[in-house]
């Protein structure tokens, strides 16, 4: 059995990581949707590298894509 091989430790931590990579893309995509932008194509550019980018996208929105809100 595979389930038989996995610990309490380690749900846990899929249990976390999973929550953390569906949350952290919500929040930067509300965010991304509330806000205008400097460009006219910032938005959709934004939505679109946090959705096929998940969480790498959602760090890179909140590290650098903040800064282009108006």
């Amino acid at each position: 059995m595979i389930l038989g091989m996995v610990g309490p430790w380690q749900i846990l931590l899929i249990l976390i990581l999973g929550v953390f990579g569906l949350i952290l893309p919500l929040i930067a995509l509300i965010d991304i949707l509330r806000n205008d932008f400097k460009g006219n194509n910032d938005k959709i550019i934004w939505v679109l590298v946090v959705l096929f980018f998940n969480i790498i996208g959602s760090i890179l929105y909140f590290a650098m894509g903040r800064k282009q809100r108006v």
